[in-house]
């Protein structure tokens, strides 16, 4: 590159998110090495903006990063996304005029309307950052439902605009090969559009089972009530929507049965009285159930205490196109785990770095099978688990991949 390229990333979800902190920041701050310059325009949660920007300005001060928020709006429903549509459209207008960006590189839904208006009314290259089907996620997470007509036009409206970033962007990144295939698919993608596949990657010098601090994961432990004869499955990320808690309850219930030292640790931001109820619901007693927030950059040592993780997604079309966070972040640390088929590309990964334990159907007799299975002592190499994500996950490989995206558009 002859100068910096300028790049304004807009993105719904906030950097004092942990999403923000894990898919946002660490991807941008490793492509400023080959000289970009980026501002981030993002939506930000007011309660969790005022505890967390301090901490996500210190991260991101080492860096060639502007950083603009602007509320989110939860309520009334529709009505605040469209006056966030508005905020956002303005704020990138008065941007625009002030750094000229030669791209913008934006996330699904929202973001990419705004991406679509400047790349048709601004001139401005657009990076399709394709991370979800979109609408779909939304109808088949329950956030809208299609028998309701107001909804249904919603959906059909983010659908129209969903296919028409495909076919006006400049470049379209997605998560998962099973998304590639998809999109390939649609009549609106011209393949002279250069496509990626680039999951959600893990910083792996933060996600190392060598570098845990062995006097902070004693104090932890202590807060914790862990101890050293129990048999620690964790659950790692929000609940609720398309992450199945009935039915982790109750393979949790069979495995506790099994195996009376087992716990629960969920490293959770939110709905620690619902993790609560859903336990009592199906019978598991509170004390094997521990519950925990955590910053950034004290999940590795948390996720260290497992024997297994799980996470159980509701296998749906849109989820086709996902990459949970989690499982990359779970196998960097070596940790087996205990999931579903239907979801991305977490199957095919979990079959070739033998990496854990893959339900067909989510059901009694499937739970039953994998607890005989760990009973039995069924063996998962760590080592081998974790040389898995280096080789899959590996946020530097994502870096370049981006990098020769971000130069094949702006070249």
């Amino acid at each position: 590159m002859n100068h910096p390229k300028n790049i304004l990333f807009i993105s719904y979800d906030g950097l004092t998110d942990p999403l923000g902190q894990s898919q946002v920041i660490p991807y941008l701050a490793g492509l400023t090495k080959y000289g970009y310059r980026f501002t981030i325009l993002s939506c930000e949660k007011p309660e969790t903006f005022s505890l967390n920007k301090k901490y996500v300005n210190e991260l991101l001060k080492p860096y060639p990063i502007k950083w603009i928020s602007i509320p989110y709006h939860k309520k009334p429903p529709v009505l605040s996304s469209i006056y966030d549509v508005m905020m956002l459209k303005r704020k990138a207008r008065q941007l625009h005029a002030r750094e000229k960006f030669d791209m913008v590189h934006t996330r699904p839904g929202v973001p990419a309307l705004i991406g679509l208006w400047m790349k048709k009314k601004l001139g401005v290259k657009f990076l399709n950052d394709v991370r979800e089907f979109y609408a779909d996620s939304r109808v088949e997470g329950g956030m809208w439902d299609s028998n309701i007509f107001f909804y249904k036009n919603i959906y059909k409206f983010f659908k129209r605009k969903e296919e028409e970033a495909v076919e006006k962007s400049d470049g379209i990144i997605c998560l998962t090969y099973a998304a590639e295939k998809i999109i390939k698919q649609w009549p609106q993608y011209d393949n002279q559009i250069p496509l990626e596949v680039i999951p959600c990657s893990v910083d792996m010098n933060l996600f190392n089972p060598e570098k845990i601090d062995a006097d902070l994961k004693s104090k932890f432990k202590n807060k914790l009530g862990i101890r050293d004869e129990d048999f620690i499955v964790s659950y790692l990320g929000s609940i609720g929507g398309w992450y199945l808690t009935n039915e982790m309850m109750q393979f949790c219930k069979i495995l506790s049965d099994k195996i009376t030292t087992t716990k629960i640790l969920f490293i959770s931001p939110h709905q620690h009285e619902f993790i609560f109820e859903t336990a009592r619901k199906f019978g598991i007693p509170k004390e094997k159930i521990i519950v925990t927030h955590a910053q950034r950059h004290e999940v590795p040592l948390l996720l260290s205490f497992s024997k297994y993780s799980i996470f159980f997604i509701q296998p749906c079309y849109s989820k086709q196109s996902s990459s949970p966070t989690k499982h990359g972040e779970i196998m960097a640390m070596g940790i087996p785990v205990i999931t579903n088929s239907g979801v991305g590309d977490v199957a095919e990964i979990i079959e070739e770095y033998q990496s854990g334990f893959v339900l067909k159907e989510l059901n009694e007799q499937e739970f039953i099978s994998v607890t005989e299975s760990i009973l039995k002592g069924k063996h998962f190499d760590k080592i081998s688990i974790r040389n898995g994500a280096v080789e899959f996950y590996n946020l530097q490989i994502a870096v370049e991949k981006y990098h020769l995206i971000y130069n094949s558009i702006m070249e």
